[in-house]
């Protein structure tokens, strides 16, 4: 019985520092998204309106990366949900945060450049433990930021 109350007080702390924690970093997020709306950002190789663009000076390789670790609320849930299959929705707001986190941290990395061309966004999950069990989830977004006159 201990147990089962200790499991429950594990779960609900868990839930509630967890949605507190990435409510904040959500709003962080979309707040840094749309300080940086200006600069250009695409997956394309060439940059966009070249006749407006001036004189390339320089291009430069950037990057930007983030390590968001599994709170135990969520891990409890997906490995519910993995019983009986399905959608892992509490992994997606994970990703979702991750993703658009290393992309402001390239885009914060040049602030000055004129445009952002060729983005590129690599994933890969930390396992934990002997069961291989996802740990965290680390976003690496890279690109190359073209400056001008």
């Amino acid at each position: 019985m201990v147990e089962l109350l200790i499991f429950l007080v594990l779960i609900s702390v868990g839930y509630f520092f967890g949605q507190r924690s990435e409510a904040k970093h959500f709003r962080s997020i979309r707040a840094r998204e749309l300080e940086l709306m200006g600069l250009i950002t695409h997956n394309g190789k060439h940059p966009l309106g070249v006749d407006q663009l001036g004189t390339v000076t320089e291009s430069r390789l950037v990057y930007g990366s983030v390590v968001i670790s599994v709170d135990y609320f969520k891990g409890v849930v997906a490995g519910l949900r993995m019983l009986v299959g399905g959608n892992l929705g509490t992994y997606e707001t994970l990703v979702d945060r991750a993703r658009r986190e290393a992309v402001l941290r390239l885009k914060e990395s040049c602030t000055d450049a004129a445009q952002i061309i060729n983005l590129r966004i690599e994933t890969s999950a930390i396992s934990k433990g002997n069961q291989n069990q996802v740990g965290s989830v680390e976003v690496l977004a890279y690109a190359t930021a073209i400056y001008t006159q």
